[in-house]
């Protein structure tokens, strides 16, 4: 077939979509039946619903077939925030703050401003931290029963960053990394950027099927894998201790790097060893505060095998050249005077009652998450197009993010996840009912 036809099909078959000949959530005919109406070749067709599906126009599921997608919906809803409408409950991102934590920065911004050390804080620090932060961090993450050495240790402008430096420092463009088939936005972005390949790995009991990492390992040459054994986002679920080892395991024989992120760790308190103290000369461990005491404190760590140090310093010197000394310093003084240790519990706490009232409203739904945790991951019902509940949400003035940034597999699952921390928990159980609500409405085909 010529390439003029070919375009010329797929042209007003895209035009035919975006003009609403179709509407939102209607299933297309079959790739062979399409192919003999256009009399094409099979190939061909297939090949025209893959070029809608990168369009954004459809997505394929593999045995149900190819559904028209609300075109109204922003692409990739849940990674890039739009302005949110006055009135907006954003059920997006996490934004964890207590009421009384205005009043936390206030204290310690004017106990800082009596410290003889300000003039410092205004010149440029060293590349990976100074000295002293880092012993701070060292002894808050002995609380949290992981061992670190401050030479091993970058202090940096929070974990997102500790990710991105941790890619540049470790990968080149064309490097295969191994991430689980639902995954945290941030990273795939990342690899996005840098021009790296993402093998996704099967779910197993809402964890990294080790199995067939193994099999995805002996098939091509894998350089690393990301992993969140600890509080997964997003799907709440916490590696077992045999599951780590049997991890550690895999990447000592595939010469795989672990590049761990604890972003969300401090929610869960019963956690096996982290992969960082199991396994410390193969594991990159990223985390920061963003989270335990607020998302606008951009400060985090990187915990990097020895031979991995000087090239993490020479990244930070090609970016930031340094975290800012105020934030890094008003940071450690929230860890040595024991506020973090207050703050984690207390937001522990809150997560705690989130999550009953997500039991309350639905106990019905089948979902995934943690008793401490600020999301949940919630798999549609099967008649349930997550685009179109996505649009019926917004005129209800709210904001929920699809399965598509989460996703690494070629077919976005139909689900949903519900960030819980940035809704009023005064008005969080009406939200979470009319987001049931509209399910339900939706299922019924109304």
């Amino acid at each position: 077939m010529s390439t003029q036809k070919y375009k010329t099909i797929l042209d007003r078959q895209a035009e035919d979509i975006r003009q609403r000949k179709y509407q939102p959530g209607a299933r297309l005919v079959t790739h062979r039946k399409f192919a003999s109406q256009e009399k094409i070749a099979l190939s061909t067709a297939s090949k025209i619903y893959q070029e809608l599906a990168k369009m954004g126009l459809v997505s394929c599921e593999v045995g149900r077939g190819t559904f028209v997608k609300e075109s109204q919906v922003p692409p990739s809803h849940g990674i890039k925030q739009a302005a949110l409408a006055e009135g907006m409950l954003d059920l997006n991102f996490n934004s964890p703050i207590l009421e009384n934590q205005p009043k936390m920065l206030r204290d310690a911004l004017r106990k800082l401003s009596y410290s003889g050390d300000l003039a410092s804080l205004l010149s440029y620090q060293p590349h990976n931290g100074r000295l002293n932060d880092k012993s701070v961090i060292k002894n808050y993450l002995a609380h949290h029963n992981i061992s670190a050495e401050t030479q091993n240790m970058a202090i940096v402008n929070g974990a997102q960053q500790g990710l991105a430096l941790t890619v540049m420092s470790l990968l080149k463009p064309g490097d295969l990394i191994a991430v689980d088939a639902i995954t945290y936005p941030g990273f795939k972005l990342l690899a996005q950027v840098h021009g790296l390949e993402l093998i996704a790995i099967p779910m197993l009991n809402q964890c990294t099927d080790l199995n067939a990492l193994t099999q995805a390992c002996e098939q091509r040459k894998i350089k690393a894998i990301y992993s969140m054994p600890t509080l997964h986002n997003p799907l709440g679920s916490v590696m077992g201790l045999a599951q780590r080892k049997q991890l550690i395991e895999i990447a000592r024989k595939h010469q795989l790097t672990i590049i761990e992120d604890a972003a969300y760790s401090f929610l869960e308190t019963q956690a096996p060893p982290a992969l960082v103290t199991l396994a410390p000369d193969i594991t990159f461990y990223i985390s920061g505060f963003s989270k335990s005491l607020a998302t606008g404190l951009r400060v985090g760590f990187i915990l990097s095998p020895t031979k991995w140090v000087s090239s993490i310093e020479r990244s930070i010197r090609a970016t930031t050249w340094n975290t800012a000394g105020l934030l890094s310093a008003l940071t450690c003084q929230w860890i040595e005077d024991g506020s973090i240790y207050h703050l984690e519990q207390e937001k522990r706490l809150d997560a705690i009652k989130r999550q009953e009232i997500v039991k309350k409203v639905f106990h019905e739904l089948s979902y995934q998450s943690h008793p401490a945790s600020y999301f949940l991951w919630l798999p549609l019902p099967e008649d349930v197009r997550s685009d179109l509940l996505i649009k019926a949400l917004l005129d209800l003035n709210i904001s929920v993010s699809n399965a598509e940034p989460y996703a690494t597999t070629e077919h976005t699952p139909q689900a949903v996840r519900l960030a819980l921390a940035s809704v009023e928990i005064s008005k969080l159980e009406s939200t979470l009912t009319l987001i049931k609500e509209t399910i339900e409405f939706q299922a019924l085909g109304m």
